[in-house]
Order: C-alpha cells, then structure tokens, then sequence
C-alpha cells in the first residue's frame, strides 16, 4: 500500500436514537443512526404490522383475512 494515501481507520463511537451506544472501527470519530439492533423489530420480536395507505386494510379484505387469522401464521 502506498504511504500517506489512506485514510486512519480509528475507534469509532456509533450512537442510535435510542440512546444505545457502542464502539466500532471507521474512519468517522463518531456515527449516529436512528435504528440499531436493539430497537429493531425484526431483532427485538416487536415486529408489528404498519398499515401504510391503507395497504394492509385492502390485502386483508381482497383474501377475506381478520386480524386474528393473520396474527396467527
């Protein structure tokens, strides 16, 4: 690797909006996001169901499904 041409690679703090902080490696100082592994649904078992537009409404009456049947797959 050429000399001088690379950027540091240094400890970095990332901070989620959930208040949730921990320390990794980039070439930033510090890192901010808005979703992190603890406050993901997907990670967290929260996973709800967002009903953007309408959207969900509409699938649920074109396949007859309730509410009950679709939380239960």
């Amino acid at each position: 690797m050429k000399e001088g041409i690379h950027p540091e690679y240094k400890k970095a703090q990332v901070i989620c909006s959930c208040g949730n902080s921990f320390e990794t490696r980039s070439t930033l100082d510090e890192i901010k996001t808005e979703i992190c592994s603890e406050c993901h649904p997907f990670y967290t078992g929260k996973a709800k169901m967002v009903d953007t537009e309408g959207r969900v409404e509409r699938f649920r009456k074109k396949y007859g499904l309730s509410s009950d049947e679709d939380s239960e797959k």
